[in-house]
């Protein structure tokens, strides 16, 4: 037994969603704890921007264009992690989606989509690494899921759904894993990001927007990765939620 910090100085991380928000303060956040960083997202414009300013920082980054909804690209991103760095310790499951409205207005589109890129996404991400993860003994999947993973809200249903899912994902992961590799569900709230840039319905574009004024900084995740990151490798954050202080729901 350790309660010394696992060094996250060397450690090989994947990030999908990276080119904004959440992914990118974590990308930033981890680059200076010494990481060596695969950053996916499908905005190729703003992934090599992230990727020259970690670079001049000093930081070792590497990035390939992914749209998490491809099982093949995403079995690429990891196959690209291996290869560059030799080993994949860390994998972030980042990328989503939040376009909330009530069931009645039947934007079936908008659920496919979030069942796409909230849960198959999840999974593809942990299909690509696990093999490499257990012929390794040793690994960490960060699933990010959501306040919404615990309660569900009136106009958010299926968006909730998506995350209840990625919860029972990461609990799942981390009761057939044993003990070589580890599991951490992360829940924010309000967090200052894009994800209500996807809403289309105008009443829960409103009610978002409401929510969202108590709103926190990005970073405020970012640590909470690190943390359950830099745990000794005996001890597994399996959850974490966190609001901003001002949030009721």
């Amino acid at each position: 037994m350790s309660n010394t910090n696992e060094p996250i100085d060397q450690k090989v991380v994947i990030i999908t969603g990276a080119s904004s928000g959440l992914g990118e303060a974590t990308a930033r956040r981890l680059a200076g704890r010494g990481a060596r960083l695969v950053l996916a997202a499908r905005r190729e414009d703003r992934l090599k921007a992230l990727t020259e300013d970690l670079k001049a920082e000093g930081a070792e980054v590497i990035w390939q264009t992914t749209d998490v909804t491809d099982r093949k690209q995403v079995e690429a991103l990891a196959a690209l992690a291996k290869d560059t760095f030799g080993r994949i310790d860390v994998l972030i499951n980042n990328a989503g989606l939040m376009p909330l409205a009530p069931l009645h207005a039947l934007k079936v589109d908008e659920w496919e989509q979030m069942v796409d890129v909230n849960i198959k996404g999840v999974m593809y991400g942990i299909a690509a690494v696990l093999p490499t993860m257990r012929e390794q003994h040793s690994g960490h999947v960060i699933n990010l899921s959501s306040v919404a993973g615990h309660k569900v809200f009136p106009g958010a249903a299926v968006y909730c759904a998506t995350k209840y899912a990625v919860k029972a994902l990461s609990e799942g992961l981390r009761m057939e894993a044993g003990d070589e590799i580890r599991s951490t569900n992360i829940s924010p709230g309000a967090i200052a990001t894009e994800l209500t840039s996807t809403i289309t319905d105008p009443d829960a574009k409103k009610s978002a927007e409401e929510l969202y004024e108590v709103a926190i900084d990005a970073d405020a995740v970012a640590r909470a990765i690190v943390y359950a990151i830099e745990q000794p490798a005996d001890v597994d954050i399996n959850e974490i939620i966190l609001r901003p202080t001002a949030q009721e729901l």
